[in-house]
């Protein structure tokens, strides 16, 4: 155990980057073309933030754990370089129409431990090859299956040109009711060859007392075992 607590705690905060760029191309989804850029103008960014909110705002209710962004730290995301956001832009109206985001600055993400990534894959991350798959949205409700596809399909390809691996959360409710994670385990492994695991959980307890005060207070104390 010291061991590992010695290697952990030396390990690099911070992975080397490597910026490597798929080009724009067209999709399978008719009239559509799937492109990475580092900044998202605010008109675009606050209609994301509506989607956002209409996507995942029951997670508030369903997941202990906070998973909704607030406006500002979207915002954040949305102009900060470090992240890649993947979009897919409608051919005809110019509108982006579904978007992801991806990173190799994993200091940018504040739920994670870099230095976990740093000590398990020690060789994509001394390349800058340990990337986090952060949120999914798709504005298209005709097309939303396939569009979210393309954005994943695309993920992989992204991650396998750059010899690279990735991490994602997903909580309880949409992995266990929703399928999430078997979806996207299913569109990863269709696109190429790759090893799709758990890695870590989490559990929440909550402790609700079964009896009133009134009936806890009129119990008789506990006897001593001296």
């Amino acid at each position: 155990m010291e061991d590992l607590v010695t290697t952990v705690a030396s390990a690099p905060s911070v992975q080397a980057v490597a910026n490597v760029v798929l080009p724009p191309q067209p999709t399978r989804v008719p009239s559509t073309t799937i492109r990475t850029i580092t900044q998202v103008d605010d008109v675009t960014a606050q209609r994301f933030y509506a989607l956002y909110l209409e996507t995942f705002g029951e997670l508030a209710i369903r997941a202990v754990n906070r998973h909704l962004l607030r406006r500002d730290e979207f915002m954040a995301v949305m102009v900060d370089e470090r992240i890649d956001k993947i979009v897919i832009e409608d051919d005809e109206t110019h509108e982006l129409i579904a978007m992801c985001t991806l990173t190799n600055h994993l200091e940018t993400v504040d739920w994670v431990s870099p230095e976990y990534f740093a000590h398990h894959y020690p060789d994509h991350w001394s390349r800058g090859a340990v990337y986090y798959l952060g949120f999914s949205l798709v504005a298209s409700r005709r097309r939303r299956a396939q569009l979210f596809t393309e954005l994943i399909a695309h993920v992989t390809r992204t991650l396998v040109a750059k010899d690279a691996m990735c991490s994602y959360d997903i909580c309880m409710f949409n992995n266990q009711v929703i399928g999430l994670g078997d979806a996207v385990g299913a569109i990863v492994t269709n696109t190429a060859a790759v090893d799709v695991r758990a890695v870590d959980t989490q559990t929440y307890y909550t402790a609700v007392p079964t009896v009133t005060s009134e009936e806890f207070l009129r119990m008789p104390a506990p006897r001593s075992t001296v």
